[in-house]
């Protein structure tokens, strides 16, 4: 049961690392790059098409803006992990120079392999979000739920393989990702459930990452090949 939580309170206990903080940061501004040109492309968008004026023109121009809150909030955990990807690499080399030093230097998947499933992260949780998004609308309650889980299944998935594209190729990843689904869906719905929450869903792209790496540890040293114990305290 410890190994299950393992991950996320490693990758918690680090994040006064320098590095964290420089690649949270950098989310942030994204994020909030983000942010701002959906609600300027939104309130761009009313007025061109609805081309009104007055109060009228103000009153839609207002809802417009609401509507990209409400939706840029929905959408912030694929936003997170699109962002988060393009900071694994720095995030799991941070992580291993303290927790596992004795690793030699990544040489995983080529370069393309990991851009393409980086790409693939962030648009299979989108995808996976507006599915839920109209779950959650036609079935409210177990709507929410289902949204929660497809949330976590999503981005656990996806950074796990992200991290472990890394260190081996991506057939052997997506076969470690299956010897450690339990661990990978118990982090990825913690983290979903953390996108719902404000300061909170900003940490998921470098929490994230980092629990994966511990993942990936835990993947490889409790195998059945290698019985190892570190994990069990």
């Amino acid at each position: 049961m410890t190994a299950l939580f393992a991950p996320l309170l490693r990758a918690l206990a680090q994040l006064d690392d320098r590095v964290f903080l420089g690649v949270l940061l950098r989310s942030v501004a994204w994020s909030a790059a983000c942010f701002v040109a959906l609600h300027v492309a939104a309130v761009w968008a009313v007025d061109r098409l609805l081309d009104l004026h007055g109060w009228i023109g103000w009153a839609a121009d207002l809802l417009g803006g609401i509507g990209a809150s409400l939706l840029a909030l929905w959408l912030f955990l694929p936003v997170a992990a699109a962002i988060g990807t393009l900071y694994i690499d720095r995030v799991a080399g941070a992580v291993e120079r303290r927790w596992y030093p004795a690793l030699p230097p990544p040489r995983g998947a080529s370069l393309a392999a990991q851009l393409w499933d980086a790409v693939s992260v962030g648009a299979r949780i989108l995808l996976l979000s507006v599915l839920a998004l109209t779950l959650a609308l036609i079935i409210p309650g177990i709507g929410l739920v289902v949204a929660w889980v497809i949330g976590g299944y999503a981005i656990g998935r996806g950074l796990f393989a992200a991290v472990a594209m890394r260190r081996m190729p991506r057939a052997a990843a997506w076969m470690l990702y299956r010897r450690a689904r339990p661990v990978v869906l118990v982090q990825g719905c913690i983290l979903a459930l953390a996108g719902y929450v404000p300061v909170l869903n900003l940490l998921i792209p470098v929490v994230g990452t980092a629990a994966m790496v511990h993942v990936l540890d835990l993947a490889l040293t409790t195998g059945p090949e290698n019985r190892g114990d570190r994990w069990s305290s």
